[in-house]
């Protein structure tokens, strides 16, 4: 009868786990192993990164079930280790970020193939939407605190001038290749999405006894 119980317990333990690990989860990115990155070639090879950037990632990290993608990047982080021209890059020359400070991506289709993660989708850039497709390769593992994480790696190479990046600028049209190749590492955690995240408690603030 004990044993009995036991078991019973258990199982009341684990249904509710199992019942949430069904819903729809989201994407939380480890900013600090996530890079979204890209390179370009004028004479010598540049390659630099864009280091804002949100992201809203859902769906079930196993069948891709419901999956979306949406990834929104502030064009004046980018940094290619040269300030001179990181500024010339935000430039009307190039991105023109006080005109387009940010560049979208939004999923349309998100799907397996063979070890792959397909992902199709609308790039918004410099004013100008293009459909692209991104093949990622996904890892699963644990992370240096045992925390189960995903990783999704993948490139694409575009031509900069079909967004018009770059296209009025004498220098990129001496010097600079059309391609470009974005380098793409997401890193991070699925919770469910029913889980909402603890607000920190407020502590009120102390009140000083006046003086006798």
């Amino acid at each position: 009868m004990r044993r009995s119980m036991l078991i019973l317990a258990a199982f009341l333990l684990v249904a509710p786990a199992t019942a949430l690990s069904a819903g729809e989860k989201i994407f939380t990115p480890d900013t600090i192993h996530s890079r979204i990155g890209f390179s370009a070639r004028t004479l010598f090879e540049v390659e630099g990164n864009f280091g804002k950037y949100t992201t809203d990632i859902s769906g079930d990290p196993d069948t891709l079930e419901n999956a979306k993608v949406r990834v929104e990047i502030e064009v004046a982080s980018i940094n290619t280790e040269n300030k001179t021209r990181d500024r010339h890059l935000e430039s009307p020359e190039f991105f023109d970020a006080a005109k387009y400070p940010r560049i979208v991506f939004t999923s349309s289709k998100v799907w397996k193939q063979n070890a792959q993660v397909m992902v199709e989708g609308t790039l918004d850039m410099h004013g100008v939407k293009k459909d692209v497709t991104l093949a990622f390769e996904p890892a699963f593992g644990k992370n240096g605190a045992g925390a189960d994480t995903w990783s999704y790696e993948g490139s694409l190479k575009i031509n900069r001038n079909d967004w018009g990046v770059g296209s009025g600028s004498i220098a990129a049209q001496i010097g600079l290749k059309d391609t470009v190749e974005l380098n793409l590492q997401l890193v991070g955690f699925f919770h469910e999405k029913e889980s909402a995240k603890p607000v920190p408690a407020k502590v009120p603030a102390k009140k000083h006894k006046k003086a006798a």
